[in-house]
């Protein structure tokens, strides 16, 4: 389990404890300050434009007030001057208000697309960052759901909700104080209506904050399903289940309206409910002051600017209200995000890597235990030497620990207990560069991402010629195919025309592993997608390949010593349940319960009579 408490573990819990959710406020507000610190010139910028646009914009019944009262009366005594200035200050500041508005509003969508632009980068840079462990429990829906529907409830936020909400809130802030400047008693009751609007807006908080995130984790659940649908619509349609995905998709779509709706009528008591309290104070103050300017205690002009600016004071309320909810779902989304920065990788880069640029491949065991997380023991302890140069093969049935030995060598999981090392240096000593150079491994999951299948290749070693891309494909048997492609290694793997069956994907994941010249390679049931001529051509390549017997200028580059001098045979471990894969191993290690219990050639354990001899019988009687 990660450190962070709230990232993975509650990712579906709508409903936490006060202390819990402190704390997830405490983090959002942590990386929000942490997207406002690159920008914050800007930011500050943008708060001084609104602050001086709602400044400007509030002028006007002040300045109405004083033409009415004072420079109408001068121009009856002929003097014309108070009302010219009175017009030229409206219109001054009418236009100061478009200004800043305008510049504030630009200012705020550069602003806002900035520290977007951070955040959709930090959240992909750290999601590949985490180790595997992290990846095998967070569905990728549910990141997907992270850099989509999330990013763009904040979007929404940070384009316009901020803008308007600070914007609102300053307004109403100066109108409240020109509403005092002018007649301190009204501005009594304004703040009197101010109360009701405190506890409405508290109680909208406190039930649509629930109702948010409840919408955020269903809107999570329906991205996932689709998702996992859309991937695994093969498997659908070949077991029919059409029907039963629509139903579950019917009814997480059903939890979301129910979800939304929720959201909605709350906004329907919380909108309504401001507007009727705004009403009712412009009533007060205008019954207020009509019976004050009768008696002579208010002057007409002062009354009408009050009228004024009670009723423009809660003019902003109503689109305030509609974004506080986009507020609540941005809220919401950035506890998620946060969450998911918050996972710390449980395999870490060390501080100070040890160099080793081009290992030989002795790769050893010391005293190993390994459990995944805080689960049962899967590895117990195990001492194991394999020499470099050696083609290794691990057998056994399903679960028996084949792969998570792999796993441990690639350094995917950090060990328990003991060290895994390669040339006498613990994994995790080497810098991530040195280790992935040195150590590739090889799924029967074999990915081909968009791009040319020489693109493909290339991406074992980036910096590699055509020539080598070339001489690679032909190592593993796949150059014969890729020639056959509409543009021969320039064809778009994902496009028409360029689709690849899942044997020969797995022949160009080989060709890309071959041509990274790796110190010890890894195959884990990489040939399980292969039929029986082409395992046979890989396996001839693999053993030219690993012998060092690969054509000069290929994938080896020139029987290896291009590579900075390594030596031409390189380490293997062989996972496979195929054993006409392991004939080709120098030793055979049987693994059952994480424990290796046969260890020896293939021949010495076929005439030992022990669980390998057994395994190779039930395969010769397969084939029969």
């Amino acid at each position: 389990m990660s450190t962070t408490a709230f990232g993975t573990a509650n990712e579906d819990n709508a409903h936490l404890s006060k202390s819990d959710s402190k704390a997830v406020r405490r983090r959002s507000l942590a990386l929000l300050a942490s997207l406002i610190r690159p920008v914050r010139l800007r930011f500050w910028f943008t708060i001084a434009t609104v602050v001086l646009s709602q400044a400007a914009r509030v002028a006007g019944p002040a300045l109405i007030a004083f033409g009415i009262d004072h420079a109408q009366p001068a121009l009856r005594a002929g003097d014309n001057l108070p009302l010219v200035m009175t017009g030229v200050a409206y219109l001054a500041a009418a236009l100061a208000t478009a200004g800043l508005t305008a510049l504030y509003v630009t200012s705020t969508a550069r602003l806002s697309q900035a520290m977007l632009l951070d955040l959709r980068l930090r959240v992909f840079r750290h999601t590949q960052r985490l180790s595997l462990e992290f990846h095998e429990k967070y569905t990728s829906g549910r990141i997907i759901a992270r850099q989509t529907s999330d990013l763009e409830a904040l979007r929404e936020l940070l384009d316009s909700g901020v803008s308007s909400l600070a914007s609102g809130l300053l307004f109403m802030f100066f109108t409240a104080v020109t509403v005092f400047a002018l007649d301190w008693r009204s501005g009594l009751i304004v703040l009197a209506a101010g109360v009701p609007m405190f506890f409405l807006a508290r109680w909208y908080q406190k039930h649509s904050q629930i109702a948010f995130r409840e919408s955020r984790v269903v809107s999570a659940r329906l991205i996932v399903h689709f998702v996992e649908t859309m991937t695994g619509i093969r498997a659908v349609k070949a077991f029919r289940k059409e029907r039963d995905n629509a139903s579950e998709y019917g009814e997480l779509a059903e939890e979301y309206r129910k979800a939304t709706v929720r959201s909605i009528n709350l906004n329907g008591v919380f909108q309504p409910g401001l507007v009727l309290t705004g009403n009712v104070c412009v009533a007060a103050v205008l019954l207020f002051g009509g019976f004050r300017v009768l008696s002579g205690d208010l002057a007409v002009g002062v009354l009408l600017a009050l009228m004024l600016s009670t009723k423009r004071f809660f003019q902003p309320v109503d689109q305030m209200a509609m974004f506080y909810n986009s507020f609540q779902s941005a809220q919401a989304a950035l506890e998620k995000v946060s969450g998911l920065l918050e996972e710390v990788p449980t395999v870490r880069p060390p501080r100070n890597a040890v160099d080793l640029r081009d290992a030989d491949g002795t790769v050893e065991f010391k005293d190993v235990e390994f459990r995944y997380g805080s689960g049962p023991l899967v590895i117990p302890r195990l001492n194991l030497s394999i020499p470099a140069g050696q083609t290794v093969a691990l057998v056994g049935k399903t679960g028996a620990g084949k792969s998570t030995l792999a796993k441990l060598i690639a350094r995917f999981y950090d060990v328990t207990s003991g060290s895994v090392t390669l040339d006498g240096v613990d994994l995790r000593q080497l810098g991530t560069g040195d280790l992935r150079r040195n150590i590739v491994m090889v799924t029967q999951e074999a990915f081909l991402f968009s791009g040319s299948v020489a693109d493909n290749i290339a991406l074992g070693r980036p910096d590699a010629s055509r020539e080598e891309i070339e001489a690679a494909a032909k190592a593993v048997g796949a150059h014969e195919f890729i020639s056959e492609l509409p543009e021969g290694y320039d064809t778009d793997v994902n496009k028409r025309g360029g689709r690849v069956s899942s044997g020969q994907r797995q022949l160009i994941s080989f060709a890309r592993a071959f041509l990274a010249r790796p110190a010890v390679l890894i195959l884990d049931e990489a040939t399980s997608s292969l039929d029986i001529p082409s395992e046979r051509l890989v396996q001839s390549g693999l053993a030219r390949l690993l012998r060092g017997t690969a054509h000069d200028g290929g994938a080896t580059g020139g029987a290896g010593t291009a590579a900075g001098g390594r030596s031409a045979a390189r380490t293997a471990l062989i996972i496979a349940h195929r054993l006409s894969t392991v004939e080709t191993a120098d030793r055979v290690l049987v693994v059952h319960d994480g424990r290796v219990v046969e260890d020896g050639t293939p021949e010495e354990l076929i005439g030992g009579g022990g669980r390998f001899a057994r395994l190779h019988g039930a395969w010769k009687d397969s084939l029969v």
